[in-house]
């Protein structure tokens, strides 16, 4: 075989995967341009790319903060409260939240605040979160909104062995999770039982009328709150603060 011959035969096949593989690079390009003009994460379920879209991610972890509006700073005794802030490198958004409770027109006497990192898939993480446990009327949207029952939060204290002045909020009662209350009747007899949440709160449906409200020991704690005595009226909730002891002097 002529070698010059030998060299046309195996230029023309390199030729022809040459010109495929410039081929393929240009139908890529194409689709990539066209993949980047299309929408974006905003078309995509599941993505979080407005604030709008974040507030509504804490509201789905967190139901209880249904209806809270907009930080106002006009808006004189505004308890509870949210902001949304751009976070590039944390999250794509960080909302903070705020409830407050108890004399808000001076300012509110307690309040509750949340830190949340909503990252632009969605995902919700708990940055830092500060503060007394929310009493349930407390809530922008109370869980027992129209319910007919008993609710309340059982908290433990004193958490540091010196009050302080001003109060140190470090040192406020602790919320009292996994704690059985006995509900009991006007007859003494048994209705129903609760267990405290995470937050220490709790509710229970029972009929309108008289009832004792019996907490039982939790370990770790000096015996059990004391019993109250509440009264229910139809379509609202009694709310009590079960106060449970340290032991810390």
């Amino acid at each position: 075989m002529i070698p010059g011959r030998r060299c046309a035969m195996v230029s023309r096949p390199l030729a022809r995967l040459a010109s495929c593989l410039v081929l393929a690079a240009v139908i890529a390009g194409c689709a990539g341009s066209a993949s980047r003009s299309d929408p974006g994460p905003s078309s995509t379920p599941g993505r979080v790319t407005t604030a709008t879209e974040a507030l509504a991610r804490v509201v789905a972890y967190e139901p209880r903060l249904a209806g809270i509006q907009p930080f106002d700073s006009g808006l004189v005794g505004q308890a509870n409260w949210y902001t949304v802030q751009p976070a590039s490198g944390v999250g794509a958004f960080v909302v903070t939240v705020r409830v407050g409770w108890g004399d808000c027109e001076a300012g509110c006497i307690d309040e509750h605040s949340w830190v949340y990192a909503i990252a632009p898939d969605s995902t919700v993480s708990g940055v830092s979160e500060s503060g007394s446990a929310v009493p349930p009327d407390a809530w922008p949207s109370p869980a027992g909104a129209g319910k007919t029952g008993i609710s309340g939060v059982a908290l433990a204290g004193p958490v540091c062995p010196v009050e302080r002045v001003p109060p140190d909020p470090a040192c406020a009662p602790r919320p009292v999770a996994g704690a059985t209350l006995v509900i009991r009747d006007a007859t003494g007899g048994e209705v129903a039982r609760a267990v405290t949440g995470a937050d220490g709160s709790f509710l229970v449906e029972v009929p309108p009328g008289d009832y004792t409200i019996e907490p039982q020991p939790v370990e770790g704690l000096m015996g059990g709150a004391q019993a109250q005595a509440v009264t229910v009226r139809d379509g609202t909730l009694a709310t009590i603060q079960l106060d449970y002891d340290t032991g810390i002097r």
